[in-house]
């Protein structure tokens, strides 16, 4: 397992907003390099497929309808610690129980509205970011 690499999803909320560069250069600033990105839309199916760890929660339906709703930006980016340190970057779910000065806190609205998603385990990155790209296109 490989503890430098993670998975990052900007959400249909950020491109709606128009601050998915604004949350970029923050990931960028922090000092993770992207080995992987790219622009795609989710279908229904997609992103219930990609969030099944969730199915039968009470969420899941409107967590699945929101991420197909408009574009998301799927990254494989790699830093030290890179799961820890992207959780720190980002925040918690709710924004308003979000740090100060974290992406989810300066971006998102609520706990589906929240700007971005990130991997919460190096197996889950792997999985996450495979749902995505190929080994081909991460460099």
């Amino acid at each position: 397992m490989n503890t430098r690499f993670t998975f990052c999803m900007i959400k249909p909320d950020a491109f709606k907003n128009d601050s998915v560069s604004d949350i970029l250069l923050e990931i960028l600033k922090a000092g993770f390099k992207i080995r992987g990105i790219k622009i795609t839309m989710l279908t229904k199916g997609k992103a219930e497929q990609f969030y099944d760890i969730h199915q039968g929660k009470d969420f899941f339906d409107r967590l699945t309808s929101f991420m197909s709703s408009g574009p998301v930006m799927a990254m494989v980016l790699e830093r030290p610690d890179a799961v820890e340190s992207l959780r720190a970057l980002i925040g918690k779910t709710d924004p308003a129980q979000a740090a100060e000065g974290t992406i989810r806190r300066k971006f998102g609205t609520d706990t589906t509205h929240n700007a971005v998603h990130a991997a919460d385990s190096y197996e889950n990155a792997e999985r996450e970011w495979s749902f995505f790209f190929s080994k081909r296109e991460i460099y």
